[in-house]
């Protein structure tokens, strides 16, 4: 997610615009069966057709539904991708709560660094259609928002975990990082879960060699505090 772009700073729980917002808040267990299913027919199909050739009728027609029976649960298609969206950052956040739980005051950099990133690295496996997913969220204005609050909330969390880990510097500097951070493992990511066999292990201990050097140097540097 480029870092060149406007971030809105936000620390409140993820929210749903109107325009993407499901028409009726799934209850009963057959209602959110459905609407899981249609979610997850998306991304099979967002790895099948592309995001501009998906629409709601090549959906309705793959669940086994009609287009209205479709409309019931989600208003237009971008809806159905924000809900999708909104799902892989709450595993994203769940991941980052799991690091709290950590004892990483003692953990070796080594052994944190490699368990933080196939940690992270299994949400972004999991994700059907990740890459273009991930597209969407940075080029569709209705998804923009989730784009924001993914990179905010990771920002927030990594700066959090770099204060346990003993880097001392002050808060601004340790987000500074933690976007450093955030650009480096999204984007190595995206790459990994699109290769296979050694391939994808030879990139991810190349990631993790840039991380651990990276996080060292400042665990090594007491200098700048600011």
């Amino acid at each position: 997610m480029a870092s060149s772009r406007k971030k809105v700073v936000t620390n409140q729980p993820l929210e749903q615009t109107k325009d993407v917002a499901p028409r009726n808040a799934p209850v009963q267990g057959r209602s959110k069966m459905r609407s899981k299913q249609i979610i997850d027919v998306t991304g099979e199909l967002l790895e099948r057709v592309g995001l501009d050739d998906l629409n709601t009728i090549l959906i309705a027609k793959e669940v086994g539904i009609s287009i209205g029976s479709l409309y019931h649960y989600f208003p237009n298609k971008h809806a159905i991708l924000y809900a999708m969206a909104m799902r892989w950052l709450e595993e994203i956040e769940a991941v980052l709560n799991e690091f709290e739980t950590w004892s990483i005051e003692t953990m070796a950099l080594d052994e944190l660094v490699s368990k933080m990133l196939n940690t992270n690295l299994k949400v972004y496996k999991k994700q059907k259609a990740i890459l273009t997913l991930v597209q969407a969220m940075f080029s569709v204005p209705e998804l923009r928002q989730l784009d924001y609050q993914h990179d905010e909330l990771v920002i927030r969390k990594m700066a959090q975990v770099f204060k346990r880990m003993g880097i001392p510097h002050h808060l601004k500097e340790r987000e500074r990082l933690a976007r450093v951070y955030l650009e480096t493992t999204h984007a190595m990511f995206l790459v990994v879960v699109n290769q296979k066999g050694e391939r994808a292990k030879r990139t991810l201990n190349d990631l993790s060699l840039m991380i651990k050097t990276l996080l060292n140097t400042y665990l090594n540097d007491e200098s700048n505090h600011n």
